[in-house]
């Protein structure tokens, strides 16, 4: 192979793992904004409030 091919590969290489790289970046961002209390619609929130409803049930039941 000549060194063009060479360069020509090793361009096409570091261009596959560096949009590979802004792939995951982009997943870890978007999963991890999940994870945060926004206001109501991320799954933290659901957790929080579905844990509410749970202690409420739960001193409900120690009530009785």
């Amino acid at each position: 192979m000549s060194p063009t091919d060479w360069a020509t590969f090793a361009v096409a290489i570091t261009t596959l793992l560096g949009t590979l790289a802004m792939s995951v970046r982009h997943l870890v961002k978007h999963y991890l904004s999940e994870l945060r209390p926004n206001g109501g619609s991320s799954l933290r929130d659901q957790v929080n409030r579905l844990e509410e409803k749970v202690d409420t049930l739960y001193q409900i039941l120690i009530q009785k």
